[in-house]
């Protein structure tokens, strides 16, 4: 299987006064095309600033990372927002909405600074509404829609340029229970569609859902295995 992501001894420095943090200290993985991984550990352990090295937000202070054949450290500012739209779908916690907008609308708004044309963007934006199970709520506003609503329409916002990637941070945290578990099933059954998809979180239970668990503590990853339960279902989107 190819390889999406490979990352090589990163690290990432940051100074906070006379001293300085090591938020990466020599992080090496890889992740191939389809897989379905969480990266899991406890706030301060370097999974966010990894994942924003991932998702091309940041840029590390030593070593290497290389996504879909394009290395992070080398590009500027306008090829790395270029990288981002193009090859990355970004789902947040928060959902991130525009709350002035439709759905259709949110989820059209990646395409429009990708330069679709409009018919063609509102017709994948309806498509992409309707994999995900809202082509009955296409024209509400997100303080019309449930929260669990809102992260589809956000899943389906980061469908829309087609990435390479799905990268999702805390996706199921601002979700009760119940919730959780249908966008858990949701991001399971993009997976077994084809889509690569890293969850981020800090709940052990979010990480079981995924194929494959890599655990972080002070910077480093402390674990990498394979989940021995994972969401799969007969069910496909």
């Amino acid at each position: 299987m190819a390889t999406l992501i490979e990352a090589k001894d990163l690290e990432k420095l940051y100074r906070m006064g006379d001293e300085t943090v090591h938020a990466l200290d020599g992080v090496s993985f890889s992740i191939p095309r389809g897989d379905y991984c969480a990266i899991v550990g406890p706030s301060g352990s370097g999974k966010s600033t990894l994942m924003n090295i991932i998702g091309g937000l940041d840029t590390p202070t030593r070593g290497r990372i290389v996504i879909a054949g394009n290395d992070i450290g080398e590009m500027n500012d306008d090829d790395l927002a270029v990288f981002r739209n193009q090859t990355i779908g970004f789902v947040f916690q928060s959902f991130n909405l525009l709350p002035r907008l439709t759905a259709l609308e949110n989820v059209e708004l990646p395409m429009i600074y990708g330069g679709v044309e409009p018919k063609l963007r509102t017709q994948r934006a309806a498509e992409l509404l309707e994999r995900v199970g809202l082509e009955n709520r296409m024209d509400h506003r997100p303080t019309q829609l449930s929260g669990g609503q809102q992260q589809r329409v956000a899943i389906a916002r980061a469908l829309a340029g087609k990435p390479a990637l799905i990268l999702a941070d805390e996706p199921t945290g601002a979700l009760d229970t119940t919730t959780g578990v249908e966008i858990l099933n949701l991001f399971g059954q993009l997976n077994r569609g084809g889509a690569t998809v890293v969850i981020v979180t800090h709940d052990h239970d979010v990480a079981r859902a995924t194929r494959r668990t890599i655990e972080m503590r002070d910077g480093r990853i402390v674990s990498d295995q394979v989940n021995d339960r994972s969401a799969r279902h007969d069910a496909n989107i």
